[in-house]
């Protein structure tokens, strides 16, 4: 019998504290064009890359909606406007993605795709590496394999106890773990 996976009470932790308003990468990439270009080379990555097939099979065949999702989406996350919010509210990544089994290898091909669009798309090497580090962190955020616990959801010493007694005592659910939009922009 395993171990239930034990969840703090507490977001995860902010990859910037920056509001969308003050988060200048959106026009650092380029704005919506960038972000179209982004989208397409890494679906097309997806698509193409071996590492990355099983990674596409968790998706559907016809990709137009989602890349248009993920357009919106990335457009929000990277400042611009908050059309992908507007839409469909809140992104509740870790919940919009519970029923894929994320692991490491899921997480890299993943990382995969994106820094090879990445490389493709944004020419300047600063913000193509401050990318970088905010996918990977906003996509091992996602790891949701029974093995992974998260960092920030660990507990310090002496306080799983009573974390795991309040849990029980408010029933605690995905969305009281879930991050808010803010928590993982660049």
């Amino acid at each position: 019998m395993s171990t239930p996976t034990q969840f703090s009470l507490e977001p995860a932790p902010s990859v910037s504290s920056q509001t969308t308003p003050g988060n200048p990468h959106y026009q650092a990439i380029g704005g919506a064009e960038a972000i179209r270009r982004l989208v397409a080379r890494f679906y097309e990555q997806m698509s193409t890359l071996p590492e990355a097939r099983a990674l596409r099979a968790l998706h559907p065949d016809d990709l137009r909606p989602t890349k248009e999702v993920f357009e919106r989406y990335l457009g929000e996350w990277l400042g611009g406007p908050a059309a992908y919010s507007a839409e469909r509210g809140h992104p509740r990544l870790r919940r919009r993605h519970m029923r894929f089994s994320i692991g490491v290898s899921e997480r890299d091909a993943w990382m995969l795709c994106m820094r090879r669009a990445l490389s493709e798309v944004v020419s300047d090497a600063a913000l193509r590496a401050e990318l970088d580090a905010a996918f990977f962190k906003t996509a091992d955020f996602l790891r949701n394999d029974a093995e992974h616990v998260h960092v920030h959801h660990a507990e310090p010493s002496g306080l799983a106890a009573p974390r795991a007694a309040a849990q029980d005592n408010i029933g605690a659910t995905q969305d009281n773990i879930e991050a808010t939009p803010e928590q993982h922009k660049p």
